[in-house]
């Protein structure tokens, strides 16, 4: 953290979440940080922000949570990466356990307070419990521990993809 992160208020003032994710455009679900820490962060979601998973009603599946919850992470880990002076390292969605949907969908209009909390791992494979309230304190209506992996750079992951595709080509006799 800097101190340009700080507003004089003495609260942490975070940078807009597209600047955390590699999504861009309208892939970008979150609306702002709320809170962070070295374990856990919290970020916002109206659903009529966005267009893109909108049903006939204007509403939103709960399934669409996974990718809030998901890119919930990926601010987690741009905000650490940030503060560390590097580069936000990019992750992949592997799966999830214990997935509970309360509701079906999200409904029009709604604000949803969206948590992530790192459980284990810190390079490679990682585990993060996740929830999605209507409010803080309120149960979830979307829960589940998601599994991510963190690469160390989208170039590293372009010279892995290289070296396998070398490795899997077939050779002349």
């Amino acid at each position: 953290m800097t101190d340009r992160d700080v507003a004089p208020s003495g609260k942490r003032e975070f940078p807009p979440v597209a600047e955390l994710l590699p999504h861009r455009g309208r892939a970008v679900l979150l609306d702002r940080v709320l809170a962070h820490d070295a374990t856990t962060t919290v970020c916002s979601v109206e659903t009529s922000a966005s267009t893109l998973f909108h049903d006939a009603d204007g509403g939103v599946p709960a399934t669409v949570g996974l990718e809030y919850m998901a890119q919930t992470i990926a601010a987690h880990g741009g905000l650490l990466d940030r503060d560390a002076g590097r580069e936000a390292r990019p992750g992949f969605f592997l799966g999830t356990r214990r997935l509970t949907l309360a509701v079906t969908r999200f409904e029009p209009g709604q604000c949803l307070e969206v948590t992530a909390t790192h459980l284990r791992g810190s390079t490679g494979l990682l585990a993060f419990d996740c929830a999605i309230r209507p409010a803080p304190g309120a149960e979830p209506m979307v829960s589940g521990i998601l599994t991510v992996y963190l690469l160390e750079s989208f170039e590293a992951l372009a010279r892995d993809f290289a070296e396998g595709a070398a490795k899997d080509s077939p050779t002349d006799a």
